[in-house]
């Protein structure tokens, strides 16, 4: 099969942008982690010659993409326990349990998310990297809640648009040390790796990408309170980075939390949740066919209900 070639005149508008950048902007099934891979493997060229990811654009400049086929899938169907929230020809709408890893990556190559509906589904979308078939968005391992799966690369394309153009509204759970002074507000900052744990991410960075994050309180405790959070974009740990910089970490947090400090009447509620206290509760998109809005709500899991009932009895 030959790879599909794709051909663009810069325009003005884009001058000063990275290739890698105006890459994704310009095909909706290519990230930009995708597209600098690309770039890297010598599949892309600018007025016929090999360029670099980070290359800035003039405007002006033809480029010329190769995108190459999928190669042969080697995930493993496996089955295990799914929780369906939706299901269509062309996507499903998955309820992700805790402690589950969404597709395979390295120390994670089988018992993942992507595993399970392979065996259940037969196949996903193809399109975009190997490892990740149909994925439009991800969770962190210990964050639960709802996950839309692309089935077609129809599906896949439309909907990875629709997240880029921020046309889905993604609304978290989120139980956290501390008490807001405000019942709600927004954090506005640039978002970027951590200069010294590169495992680890931060909005204290004077060059990064954009990342916004609404809350609101539903509910207070003694020492806690239950966040409603709307992440307006979609950076890798943001609700976790955001709030516990804000000084609310989620509980139970290993990476951004208190990380071993005991908290009187709060540690009890950690110890019941066991991981993150984070959960993607609503997510609300528009239809890949018909562009209907669709609303969809994973309901508490046990583990955030326990830890909830122990809050409320103070």
């Amino acid at each position: 099969m030959n790879p599909a070639v794709r051909e663009w005149v810069v325009p003005g508008t884009a001058r000063g942008q990275r290739l890698d950048q105006f890459l994704a902007s310009m095909d909706a099934a290519l990230s930009r982690s995708r597209a600098a891979a690309l770039v890297e493997e010598g599949r892309v060229t600018l007025e016929g010659a090999r360029i670099r990811p980070a290359l800035r654009l003039r405007g002006g400049e033809r480029i010329r993409l190769e995108i190459p086929p999928p190669a042969p899938s080697e995930l493993r169907a496996e089955r295990l326990p799914l929780t369906l929230l939706h299901e269509e020809a062309s996507f499903v709408v998955v309820d992700k349990a805790p402690g589950i890893v969404v597709h395979p990556a390295a120390g994670h190559w089988a018992g993942t998310l992507v595993n399970g509906l392979l065996h259940h589904f037969g196949e996903l979308a193809a399109a975009g990297e190997a490892s990740r078939p149909g994925l439009v968005h991800r969770l962190d391992k210990d964050t639960s809640g709802c996950l839309v799966v692309a089935r077609t690369d129809a599906a896949l394309a439309t909907l990875q648009a629709a997240f880029k153009r921020r046309d889905v509204d993604k609304r978290y759970l989120a139980l956290v040390h501390g008490q807001p002074l405000t019942d709600e507000g927004r954090i506005d900052t640039l978002y970027g790796r951590h200069p010294r744990d590169r495992k680890r991410f931060t909005g204290r960075v004077k060059e990064g990408k954009p990342a916004a994050t609404e809350w609101k309180v539903l509910e207070r405790y003694s020492h806690a309170a239950l966040l409603e959070v709307n992440l307006l974009t979609g950076r890798t740990h943001q609700v976790r980075v955001h709030l516990s910089e804000a000084g609310w970490p989620l509980l139970a947090d290993a990476t951004y939390g208190l990380r071993g400090k005991r908290v009187p009447g709060v540690a009890e509620a950690e110890d019941a949740v066991g991981r993150q206290a984070l959960h993607a509760w609503r997510l609300r998109f528009p239809h890949p066919q018909t562009g209907a809005p669709l609303s969809f709500e994973a309901p508490v899991p046990p583990d955030l209900e326990a830890a909830l009932a122990r809050l409320r009895r103070g």
